[in-house]
């Protein structure tokens, strides 16, 4: 296994209000190009015609010399030739059946960056400066790049909050593979506790959006009374935006503490494969489910297992670990989502989330012992678990 991994490292900076006006100028001229070349990648699929990333750039080149779509030249055009690549990158992803056609990007919903390689920035003495720019960027060093390290890649962004982000992609040398442990653990996510662990420890849901959903709501409320398209009104936007990305902030935090002791204290790791796509559909569940953040949990769980050398179990989301005595093997008709403790036949008191919780973690070390294909089927369309499978009942 390499101990070099990839590692981006994002940082808060204050731009100058010459440096904001050329980062915006940029991030308009990156969605103009991106729509379109999508435009006329989506044009000659109509004619049956393939447009690969090569004939974007010559089209990108020709669009320049045009009067209406001069103004391209007046920025960098790095994160224009990035542009194209990211197109290019989605059509592959729609091709191998990985994600949905590219859509385009809108001024006010889309994510709002700029990509640099190397060839459009210098970075010295802890100094970055950008194509197009007079000085370098206000960085605040939150923490320090691996020691030695030089940036391949940065990426400008701005959130809806008004924030400005840059990140550097690098490799970091300090990540490398934790010493081997025999601990194993089956997780359990809910909605009462986040997590419930098969060594009986219970984790509490933090439910960071409920603790501001009060002052969300007011803040709402008063950017919609606001007349649209006025600055009263964008200000009250940018006060919603605020709330949001303070929550975020919050959620992702507590994430990456949880992931973190997780990895470090466990070799292998089993949890379910849910669809929260489709979980959040139920309307009285939906609010609940996306602040507990069961796939960005799962994210950060699998990438820092494959820095840490650590193993990570997804058993088939079929698989009944509720309705599963995880005593005697027994398995329950019915499990009706209010029973939060239940007594098997064989006199075993279980409490649900905990019993679930050892089930997985059994049902993972079985994959695991058997060597069965362990990828979520979300992933590998037409796969299927090793622990889809019929539990035998006990006979009376």
């Amino acid at each position: 296994m390499s101990t070099h991994v990839k590692r981006a490292f994002k940082y808060r900076f204050y731009p100058t209000d010459a440096q904001a006006a050329e980062l915006s100028r940029t991030f308009g001229c990156v969605r103009k190009v991106y729509n379109m070349a999508l435009a006329a990648r989506t044009e000659a699929w109509a004619r049956q015609e393939r447009v690969n990333y090569h004939q974007t750039s010559a089209m990108l080149t020709a669009w320049k010399k045009t009067g209406e779509l001069a103004f391209l030249n007046e920025v960098s055009s790095v994160p224009l030739q990035q542009a194209l690549r990211h197109l290019q990158g989605a059509f592959a992803n729609f091709f191998s059946k990985r994600a949905r056609y590219p859509r385009f990007k809108s001024k006010r919903k889309s994510r709002v960056s700029a990509e640099y390689t190397s060839s459009a920035f210098t970075f010295r003495d802890g100094r970055l400066k950008l194509a197009k720019m007079a000085g370098p960027l206000d960085i605040v060093w939150s923490r320090p790049l691996p020691e030695g390290s030089v940036p391949t890649t940065v990426t400008v962004s701005r959130d809806a909050a008004g924030r400005w982000f840059v990140s550097m992609l690098c490799d970091d040398p300090t990540v490398k593979p934790l010493a081997a442990t025999g601990a194993a653990v089956g997780i359990d996510v809910g909605l009462d506790h986040l997590l419930a662990l098969s060594t009986g420890e219970k984790i509490a849901n933090p439910r960071h959006e409920r603790r501001d959903r009060a002052r969300l709501a007011r803040a709402q409320r008063n950017c919609a009374r606001r007349e649209k398209g006025s600055a009263n009104r964008e200000k009250a936007r940018r006060k919603v935006a605020r709330i949001h990305a303070r929550i975020t902030d919050r959620r992702r935090d507590g994430l990456h503490k949880l992931t973190t002791r997780l990895v470090r204290e466990n070799q292998t790791l089993v949890i379910e494969d849910l669809t929260v796509r489709n979980m959040v559909r139920n309307r009285k569940l939906a609010r609940a489910i996306s602040d507990a953040a069961w796939a960005e949990f799962r994210g950060l769980l699998e990438y820092k297992a494959a820095w840490y050398g650590r193993d990570v179990v997804v058993v088939d989301r079929f698989f009944p670990s509720s309705k599963l005595c995880s005593h005697c093997g027994a398995l329950q008709d019915r499990m009706p989502l209010h029973v939060r403790t239940w007594t098997c036949d064989c006199g075993t008191v279980h409490d649900r989330d905990v019993n679930a919780a050892k089930n997985l973690l059994a049902a993972g070390l079985a994959v695991t012992v058997c060597g069965a294909g362990i990828r979520p089927q979300r992933r590998t369309p037409g796969g299927q678990s090793a622990t889809k499978q019929k539990i035998p009942r006990r006979e009376p």
